[in-house]
């Protein structure tokens, strides 16, 4: 810088008038050029990320819903197919409906039929019933009801000893299984005749007598012992 100077002073300083040319020197001494200051150290950049790229996504459009056309019929031609149709449903369910009414009266005919046949039988039964009955009880009555099997009293010592004769009446009911219950003697009978007229009851067996198709009591059967000695 200070050459610089010099120089620039020497080139700038114009010639003396030649009369009165003085030449002046003078001795500089220079100070040794300083090292320039270290330029500072400026951090290279760090380069930024690149961003990669988003590749776009390629919507592809939906394709448009084309709806085959229908073909459509002649309105007049559906309108006859329909009533023609619901004509022959309805006149199928009438049928049906009249097929059914006709068998359910069949049904309650039957019905009442076999019922009144039912009645017819049953009343016939039982008056076949009480006639049987009638007649069996008329029959009963015109005829005795004699044991099936019996044995004879035993003669008392005492009235053999005394000599004593006579008849003993004994009534009792005979049970539906044909057993003698409750003999009593009737009327006049001598007290020593009594009680083997009671005890020759027990042992009677009678029939059952049948009514009406089952077994009953026959009540106020009577049964005379006669007591003899020979």
């Amino acid at each position: 810088m200070a050459v610089a100077v010099l120089i620039s002073h020497w080139q700038t300083t114009p010639p003396p008038e030649p009369p009165s040319q003085v030449l002046t020197t003078q001795l500089i001494t220079l100070a040794p050029p300083q090292a320039p200051a270290p330029e500072p150290v400026i951090a290279a950049p760090v380069p930024l990320p690149v961003p990669t790229p988003v590749q776009p996504q390629v919507v592809t459009p939906p394709q448009p819903v084309v709806n085959k056309p229908i073909e459509a019929k002649p309105k007049s031609a559906v309108d006859h197919a329909a009533l023609a149709r619901k004509r022959v449903q309805e006149q199928e369910q009438q049928a049906a409906e009249r097929a059914r009414q006709q068998e359910q009266q069949a049904e309650q005919q039957r019905q009442q039929h076999a019922a009144a046949a039912k009645a017819r039988a049953d009343a016939q039964a039982q008056a076949d019933s009480k006639a049987r009955a009638a007649a069996e009880a008329l029959a009963a009555e015109s005829r005795p009801y004699l044991p099936v099997s019996k044995e004879a009293p035993e003669y008392p010592d005492k009235a053999l000893e005394k000599g004593i004769e006579g008849d003993c009446t004994v009534t009792y009911t005979v049970t539906p299984q044909g057993r003698v219950d409750n003999p009593q003697v009737l009327g006049q009978c001598h007290p020593l005749l009594v009680r083997p007229s009671l005890a020759a009851a027990r042992t009677f067996r009678y029939q059952p007598r049948i009514v009406d198709g089952q077994a009953i009591s026959v009540n106020n059967v009577k049964n005379t012992f006669h007591y003899r000695i020979e």
